[in-house]
């Protein structure tokens, strides 16, 4: 499976999910711009001695990473969404999208294909949203579950 982060802005999330990634040989792709640099030390440390094991792609923007990926299929992760992430029924290549931790996804990019649009239920009158990087674990680890933890 592929994670995708939309403009990711804190370090220390970033450095968690590359780690999840390195757990479960996922890929992980980065679409600028960062809120950080590469070289940061929080996102190193988050990310500990992990790092060489992650297969990271980048991307300049949202049209690159599409015009790369061609003929992928792509869930947008969502506080707006009326799927819940359990509810769909993922492949191998799937591309679980994620937005910048204080926006989200572009809405014309959610509204654009809602059906792919899922969300994690919470609470209501609960928090806003979860933390991006459990987000990110709690989905994909479905995902992988459904696949028998093909990795």
């Amino acid at each position: 499976m592929h994670i995708v982060l939309v403009e990711p802005e804190i370090p220390q999330n970033t450095g968690n999910i590359a780690r999840t990634c390195a757990a479960t040989n996922t890929s992980l792709h980065l679409v600028e711009p960062l809120g950080f640099t590469i070289d940061d030390k929080y996102l190193k440390r988050a990310g500990l001695d992990y790092w060489e094991k992650v297969n990271i792609y980048r991307y300049k923007n949202l049209e690159h990473f599409f015009e790369e990926n061609k003929g992928g299929r792509f869930f947008y992760l969502t506080t707006k969404g009326k799927k819940g992430y359990h509810e769909v029924t993922y492949k191998e290549n799937d591309f679980l999208m994620f937005g910048k931790e204080t926006k989200g996804l572009p809405e014309d990019l959610i509204y654009g294909d809602f059906e792919n649009a899922i969300t994690v239920p919470m609470a209501p009158d609960g928090v806003r949203s979860l933390n991006l990087s459990n987000t990110v674990a709690l989905v994909l680890y479905e995902g992988l579950r459904q696949l028998d933890f093909k990795f």
